[in-house]
């Protein structure tokens, strides 16, 4: 890894923090670099969840580095196996992201935020969309946005660049918690602690079931189970950890995963 990233493993949690001063921007090169650490998170079968932050307490991050672009980088360059920020477009990706925003969530930033499955935010974070102001387009949130929240609350936000504050995201239903800045990360540890108790491929196909039906209408969910279409879901069905779990509830203790 490079300075701009520190990954730290915890156990079945894996940590990623963001580290570009000033402003935590992303360029393709770093974009890159994000995508092969998650990548390498999604295909080990050691780690469970994963925390995204930033690092300091200004800046969660810009989004693109604006630097790169006046130096000739395109908003069409390489950005890596997943995408802008390197898990949002990530294939495949069964295993829950959690992002911790310890400040400003910008642009790009602002997406990235709400690509991870959860959000936990410091009180003093706040979170806007400036691309049009900047002769841009908010991409990504403008068909991921209008899907977590009411469509005409969404346009605004993307059309206004209008910013939220930490309990106003709250109260919009995109962040979980909303904490002070020194409980940031203990408050995601917690969380990703709680998601790391239930069985690996439960996690999992949970995760799959609910990536892979999003655009589908409920009616249609069924045949697709009936259809073995989840491929996790299936290998849960035959897997160890669903006697496992049956045996230890009727035996009163802790289950004992292997996640097989």
């Amino acid at each position: 890894m490079t300075e701009a990233l520190h990954v730290t493993r915890n156990g079945p949690i894996l940590e990623v923090v963001l580290d570009r001063p000033k402003a935590n921007a992303i360029d393709a090169a770093t974009s890159r670099e994000m995508g092969e650490v998650f990548a390498s998170f999604r295909d080990d079968p050691d780690l469970l969840v994963a925390i995204f932050s930033g690092a300091g307490e200004r800046f969660f991050s810009a989004g693109w580095d604006l630097k790169s672009a006046a130096e000739g980088e395109t908003a069409d360059a390489d950005y890596g196996v997943g995408g802008f920020g390197g898990f949002p477009g990530l294939p495949n990706l069964n295993k829950p992201i959690i992002t911790a925003i310890n400040g400003l969530a910008v642009g790009g930033g602002f997406e990235i935020a709400m690509a991870g499955d959860m959000i936990v935010a410091a009180d003093h974070a706040e979170m806007w969309l400036s691309e049009t102001r900047l002769g841009l387009v908010a991409d990504t949130a403008s068909f991921r946005l209008p899907k977590l929240i009411p469509r005409a609350l969404a346009m605004e936000l993307l059309l206004t660049g209008r910013r939220l504050t930490a309990q106003g995201a709250k109260d919009m239903g995109l962040v979980n918690r909303v904490v002070p800045s020194a409980d940031l990360m203990d408050e995601a540890r917690a969380m990703a602690a709680e998601i790391a108790k239930g069985a690996p491929l439960a996690v999992a196909a949970t995760k799959e079931i609910i990536r892979m039906t999003e655009t589908m209408r409920i009616e249609d969910c069924y045949p697709a189970m009936e259809a073995k279409q989840f491929p996790t879901y299936e290998k849960l069905l035959a897997s160890e950890d669903v006697k496992e779990g049956a045996q230890a509830f009727v035996e009163g203790r802790d289950p004992v995963w292997k996640g097989r």
